[in-house]
């Protein structure tokens, strides 16, 4: 899969190819040859929309696997804390407080790895190819400019 800007700066380069303005050619000739252009650029826009949308996807693993790993701590925090319970209720001797003890350091470590998962996974959201879009409009404004000159 080819990286975002391989794939940008490839459409920027095609489309500076196309930027050749064709006087002396028929209005026919000049709306077959946008046609053309137009077929590639958006050909070019959706491998970049593709690239930049797997480039996200990639930023969002880690912090989805780090929420997998603290609901799995908080599974374990929940059975600390029912063993602390049941220690407390049964004899009420200091064995509950090393049980209390690991408990809020698993819920700790769960409350940490949710931050930091949901903050990766804010970096990475919304998975929108926002370049592309940003580019997707440079072309449509550049397709209209040349319309307008090629009616000329």
């Amino acid at each position: 899969m080819p990286s975002i800007d391989s794939v940008r700066e490839h459409v920027r380069s095609a489309a500076g190819e196309m930027v050749n303005p064709l006087r002396g050619e028929s209005f026919g000739e000049l709306m077959k040859q946008l046609a053309g252009e137009t077929s590639t650029l958006v050909r070019q826009e959706v491998a970049l929309a593709k690239a930049e949308t797997v480039d996200k996807a990639k930023k969002a693993a880690p912090g989805i696997g780090m929420l997998g790993g603290a609901a799995f701590v908080g599974l374990l925090a929940a059975g600390t804390l029912t063993a602390t319970l049941i220690a407390l209720i049964d004899e009420a001797t200091p064995v509950w407080v090393a049980a209390l003890i690991v408990t809020v350091v698993y819920a700790a470590i769960a409350a940490v790895l949710v931050k930091v998962g949901r903050d990766r996974i804010k970096e990475a959201l919304p998975p929108v190819p926002e370049q592309t879009v940003e580019t997707l409009k440079e072309d449509v404004a550049w397709a209209k400019t040349q319309m307008q000159s090629a009616r000329k």
